[in-house]
């Protein structure tokens, strides 16, 4: 007996919208009320530092994120389990980084970097871990979409990490605000290609 395809559900594609929208407008509306910010050198994370005037502002639109990407994690149901596990412990890092805060632009917090890079990494791997084998689920998500989609992310993240943990990088908070909208919008796009692959099937019969 064959078994049913597990659908995507109406919170993930609500997340899908929020996310790439929430991660642009976050840092964007932050750097817009910090006027003098570097956001050449200068990372996401710094607008939430201890000694930000947006420390507030920057952080709710952290938990946000997290919090979508749990929602994602719950509803994403088209995904295979252990790449919802791996999404919903990404928005539990994020909560991590956004709680642990890094003291000043010239300080960082060991805790803050633990959860920033389990985010990330995190964040690069899951297409791999939420694979499937069967063919009516759409390309992105079984193995070649997954392993390309993972190789480009992993890649790009560890670009950032490389960068981040260089103090003469020079454009640090460009890659970072590059590999976050990168993340956000891949889940999004596979999260639709999903949903759009299950309408036409679902419309074929």
């Amino acid at each position: 007996m064959t078994k049913p395809l597990q659908r995507m559900a109406v919170p993930a594609l609500i997340a899908a919208i929020l996310g790439p929208i929430q991660v642009i407008t976050g840092f964007n509306l932050a750097q817009a009320f910090w006027p003098g910010f570097d956001a050449v050198h200068h990372t996401i994370s710094d607008l939430a530092a201890d000694d930000s005037p947006v420390q507030v502002l920057m952080t709710s639109f952290f938990y946000l994120g997290g919090t979508l990407s749990i929602v994602v994690a719950i509803w994403a149901r088209a995904f295979a389990m252990p790449g919802r596990i791996a999404i919903g412990l990404a928005g539990l890092a994020t909560y991590g980084l956004a709680y642990f805060t890094t003291p000043s632009q010239v300080g960082h917090s060991d805790m803050h970097r633990i959860f920033a890079i389990a985010s990330f990494v995190l964040s690069a791997g899951w297409p791999l871990l939420a694979m499937r084998f069967d063919k009516r689920y759409p390309w992105i998500i079984r193995p070649m979409g997954a392993i390309v989609g993972t190789a480009l992310l992993t890649a790009s993240a560890l670009l950032f990490l490389a960068s981040w943990t260089d103090p003469n990088a020079p454009a640090t908070g460009v890659w970072e605000r590059i590999i976050a909208v990168s993340q956000t919008w891949y889940l999004a796009l596979v999260i639709w290609l999903c949903w759009y692959t299950e309408k036409k099937q679902s419309s074929k019969g």
